[in-house]
């Protein structure tokens, strides 16, 4: 049974995990409580060693990014208080960036400052047409901290980026898949099928596997092309020792076969790795 939380819902089904921001009389605005549940709930959702985690807000809203009064104007005063306050937010959003199942955002509505952070850190974003986007920092004269400048910098390109983050504009899920902040939008009514659809698929593939694409991924992006073979191939043997050699045994074996066709479909685990 999972943990009750004030202000997130945490449900896991075998495989999948779905943390929901839960403030939505506050378009889901992070508060101190909010970032203290979710490390709690990140912590819960790595133990059960789930595949997939889908993150989405309850409501009308994604997130509409930090709660300004309650992580800002209130301690402001107080440095002791302003880091004890805010030192949860940093440590989730971290374990987020580098969390061992794949995180989708199912970005349901509006996603601003500290939610669209959220939504850039995840691996896949699937959003809804009609979600509203946005970096507003520049409208109460500041620009995006707390790691939202790394997010929207690493998944858009330099004129889109400097132009949002400059101007305080908005845009659209529709929008964000050109822009790079998603991957897939649909009409809202036709969100939740969506998402289904691709975490079903996700949760197909071994375990082991996910996890090991990701840590490749992230790591290959500073290294050099010779490093990054290197490393690939380290990570390539790594993978086969903690699953048994299962894709020889197993996807190449039946491939030999005739019996699937890797570009076409994915081969049955023997075991759940």
């Amino acid at each position: 049974m999972q943990k009750k939380y004030e202000c997130v819902n945490l449900s896991i089904d075998g495989d999948v995990a779905t943390v929901q921001l839960n403030r939505p009389e506050k378009r889901n605005c992070l508060s101190p409580t909010l970032h203290r549940n979710m490390v709690d709930a990140l912590n819960e959702v790595a133990r059960a060693k789930c595949k997939v985690m889908v993150v989405t807000g309850t409501g009308d809203s994604f997130s509409a990014g930090m709660d300004l009064e309650q992580c800002f104007f209130e301690p402001f005063d107080d440095p002791d208080k302003f880091n004890d306050v805010n030192a949860p937010c940093f440590e989730w959003f971290t374990h987020l960036k580098s969390f061992p199942a794949v995180t989708v955002a199912k970005v349901n509505g509006w996603a601003f400052g500290g939610g669209f952070e959220i939504a850039g850190i995840c691996d896949i974003v699937i959003a809804a047409e009609e979600s509203v986007w946005g970096l507003s920092e520049i409208n109460f004269g500041i620009f995006p901290g707390g790691g939202a400048t790394w997010s929207y910098a690493h998944n858009m390109l330099r004129k889109q980026a400097l132009f949002y983050a400059l101007t305080g504009a908005t845009f659209t899920g529709k929008e964000a898949v050109a822009l790079g902040m998603a991957n897939i939008a649909v009409p809202l009514k036709d969100l939740d099928a969506e998402v289904d659809k691709w975490v079903k698929n996700l949760a197909s593939k071994g375990r082991t596997v996910l996890r090991k694409t990701k840590e490749v991924y992230e790591k290959s992006l500073r290294l050099t092309f010779a490093e990054s073979m290197e490393w690939e191939m380290a990570k390539m043997w790594e993978l086969s020792r903690e699953t048994k050699d299962d894709w020889i045994r197993t996807a190449l074996a039946s491939f030999k076969k005739r019996e699937f066709k890797p570009g076409l479909q994915s081969y049955t685990l023997t075991k759940n790795v």
